[in-house]
């Protein structure tokens, strides 16, 4: 069974920087895909960055050039760093794989104050 492991949320003030992380039980490498997922209170799950078996990246327009994600594969550890922080960032961020099946992780909270 896929569990994946995230840590790293927190309060932070706007303009801040934090890190998430995401850890999974298994290989990375036996995930096509990985990334997070955020959901802010009253609104839909939304894709936040995502990292592929190859090393490509996706990324949600809102956090283009402030977001960066990227995967440890000797410690099964993706990553999500985010800087610049607004606001509109809070939410719960959830660590997501992909194979045949998707995995989630429990979710961690992240909140901006302005």
């Amino acid at each position: 069974q896929v569990q994946l492991v995230e840590s790293g949320g927190g309060l932070v003030q706007a303009g801040g920087s934090l890190r998430l992380s995401c850890a999974a039980s298994g290989s990375i490498f036996s995930f096509n895909a990985m990334g997070w997922y955020r959901q802010a209170p009253g609104k839909q799950r939304e894709l936040v960055a995502a990292i592929t078996i190859g090393g490509n990246t996706n990324y949600a327009g809102s956090v283009k050039g402030r977001f960066t994600i990227s995967r440890d594969n000797a410690k099964n550890t993706v990553y999500l760093q985010m800087n610049s922080l607004k606001p509109e960032d809070t939410g719960v961020y959830y660590c997501w794989s992909s194979n045949s099946l998707n995995y989630w992780g429990q979710g961690t909270q992240v909140t901006v104050s302005s």
